[in-house]
């Protein structure tokens, strides 16, 4: 096998047979989503409601439409430019808003608040999604029965719940066994849907003259009203863009754009023309071109293809969604959440319960409420379009903070590329009215939580440093007072560096003790990925047994307290997890008429607040040996 070699992000180039293994297991990951985007993008276009009727013009548009955006959009916006905006390898609105954070603009508040503001809702987009991509993809999967036998019509939003529910039941168990066949599963997914638009287009090869703007350019100018609707359907092809985006940190750039490049788009563009070619010859297989362009004997192994592939491409985004939940944690835009490893070889495979459970009942009400993929496809529209307007948006600070570009340069790419975002946008906002609002309903009602909290840790530690004393008046009082030292070592974890911790005092104050040795613990989640191992700690020793530990880790690693204690004997502090007593404050809100957020919020922050996720579990800490004080705060 040919070795990697580092490139510029200091993580490792993958070449030869690595590259290629990489490129097939990208395609179970980062693929999934656009993948299936064939089973009902070019339906959507010519059959429904906003459907259009289905003439050698408009079937040529629409697939001019379809062979652009494809270019432009997937290929050259995201894997071209946008994958290269990473933050130390990962990629993402979360990871994108902390990489801006971390640069000189977290000096300017307005931008700053931008850009959070941006990325808070992008976030709060792809929960969205973690519910739409399943719904829509399992069930326009399972919806080709109505292909094979119109009688089991009946049995499509049945069969799609047993399927989501099922898949959902699994997350605990992790996927790493079976992760390893989502590759080639993908891989031959895209040999049949490529073979089958294949088999049409040699019966039409007239099709490929849509690759020609002009007939894209005709279809406007004979469909003006109507032909901005069906722009909303043509969306749907491209919906995979911020998934490879999202994605980058698993696989990297060359694995992710071999993978797109070799498979991916080939397939694809085959899938879309064949289709294309398929309504030339027969205008009234509109009403699901996709399974119609199977021969009859092939739909049954079709149809299970396609829901594995579906069930694939809903993993993705349900992993993406756990990834995302511990990236809001270790940012602070979350509260403590129970986050399991189910793999002990694989660092990424987490699952989160809360997480799990929400999408579920999520998902299943929009199978439920919607009734059929079409249905559904209108409110995917609406958040996914709107993400990439955010992402977008957020893109030009990160190229004009972060890559230092000039203005014009910034303007003049990030204006191109809103040139395509903004009419996808307008034409999927026209179905705002028509279940369109659900996922921007949802994606605010998350928005208002994470920023509940976000605000509520920011008001807490301020109410928290109006009742510190400096360490250094504590240390006088000490000295002249000395209280009785008992054997050990305490270890007080505060919030903030700054100041004395108030369970310490509680402590003298009530036990009119303190151990030998005292360390007061800070955690930092700083605005990268990763913080190396020898980053981890710094020790700071204040005298009189007195010592400072702040522990840094970053937004994509759990902390545990083990491993911090660890870090600190290489620092020259030698504190053994045995015979240590951990002393943490557990404060006791009141929501109260002060400045700085509504009662309301702060009654929701109060909730939130006794919900999370206790310290001891978080960080690791044996319960047996931990000491709880609390505190009353107004906030």
């Amino acid at each position: 096998m040919t070795q990697p070699v580092q490139h510029a992000s200091g993580r490792s180039a993958p070449r030869g047979r690595y590259l290629a293994l990489l490129a097939v297991t990208a395609l179970g990951v980062v693929y999934g989503d656009i993948g299936t985007s064939p089973l009902y993008a070019i339906r959507e276009s010519f059959y429904g409601a906003h459907g259009i009727p289905v003439t050698p013009l408009n079937v040529l548009g629409v697939l001019s439409l379809v062979f652009w955006s494809l270019i432009l959009v997937v290929t050259i916006k995201y894997h071209v430019v946008i994958i290269r905006a990473d933050n130390k390898g990962e990629g993402g609105v979360v990871a994108l808003m902390a990489l801006v954070n971390g640069s000189r603009l977290a000096r300017g508040l307005s931008p700053r608040h931008i850009m959070v503001v941006l990325g808070i809702f992008g976030a709060a987009l792809m929960y969205a999604d973690g519910a739409l991509t399943p719904a829509i993809s399992v069930m326009s999967a399972v919806e080709g029965l109505e292909v094979a036998t119109p009688a089991l019509v009946h049995w499509v939003v049945p069969l799609t719940l047993i399927i989501l529910v099922g898949l959902f039941l699994i997350q605990s168990r992790g996927t790493a066994r079976i992760g390893a066949m989502f590759g080639p599963v993908m891989l031959v997914w895209f040999v049949t849907i490529a073979v089958l638009g294949l088999s049409q287009i040699v019966r039409q090869p007239g099709v490929l003259a849509a690759v020609l703007p002009t007939h894209a350019a005709r279809f406007f100018a004979d469909n003006v009203g109507r032909g901005f609707i069906v722009l909303g359907a043509v969306f749907l092809v491209v919906t995979g863009g911020e998934a490879l985006y999202a994605d980058l940190g698993h696989f990297g750039h060359r694995a992710i754009q071999v993978a797109w490049f070799s498979v991916g788009l080939p397939a694809l563009l085959l899938n879309y023309f064949g289709q294309g070619a398929l309504l030339l010859r027969d205008p009234s297989t509109a009403v699901n071109p996709f399974y119609h362009s199977a021969p009859s004997w092939a739909l049954y192994p079709l149809i299970i293809l396609a829901t594995a592939a579906a069930i694939i491409a809903s993993q993705a985004v349900i992993s993406g969604a756990f990834s995302l939940t511990r990236q809001a944690v270790q940012l602070g835009y979350s509260p403590r959440l129970k986050i399991e490893h189910t793999s002990s070889r694989e660092i990424g495979q987490i699952y989160v319960p809360t997480v799990n459970w929400g999408l579920m009942l999520v998902t299943c009400a929009l199978v439920l409420g919607f009734e059929t993929s079409s249905h559904i496809a209108g409110a995917y529209g609406v958040a996914l379009s709107t993400l990439m307007v955010i992402t977008t948006c957020m893109f030009y600070v990160m190229c004009r903070e972060v890559w230092q570009w000039s203005r014009a340069k910034a303007v003049l790419v990030v204006g191109l590329f809103l040139a395509m975002d903004i009419p996808f946008l307008m034409a999927n906002a026209l179905k705002i009215q028509n279940g369109g609002w659900v996922p921007l309903a949802m994606a605010i009602g998350i928005y208002l939580l994470m920023t509940t909290w976000k605000r509520g840790r920011e008001i807490l530690a301020k109410r928290m440093l109006e009742k510190t004393v400096p360490l250094k008046m504590l240390l006088a009082d000490l000295a002249a007072e000395p209280p009785i030292r008992v054997p050990g070592t305490a270890v007080f974890m505060y919030g903030t560096a700054d100041g004395t911790p108030p369970a310490l005092v509680h402590n003298l104050v009530h036990n009119k003790v303190l151990h030998e040795k005292v360390v007061f613990l800070t955690v930092i989640t700083e605005d990268v990925p990763h913080v190396p191992g020898e980053e981890r700690v710094t020790v700071k020793r204040s005298g009189k047994g007195f010592h400072t530990v702040t522990s840094r880790y970053g937004f994509m690693e759990d902390p545990e307290i083990e491993e911090i204690l660890d870090a600190c004997r290489t620092k020259g502090l030698d504190v053994r997890i045995e015979g240590t007593t951990f002393f943490l404050g557990r404060e006791t809100l009141i929501a109260a008429d002060r400045p700085g957020m509504a009662v309301w919020r702060e009654r929701l922050f109060s909730f939130m607040s006794r919900n999370a996720l206790r310290a001891t579990a978080f960080f690791k800490i044996p319960p047996n040996q931990v000491f709880e004080v609390g505190t009353q705060v107004e906030l």
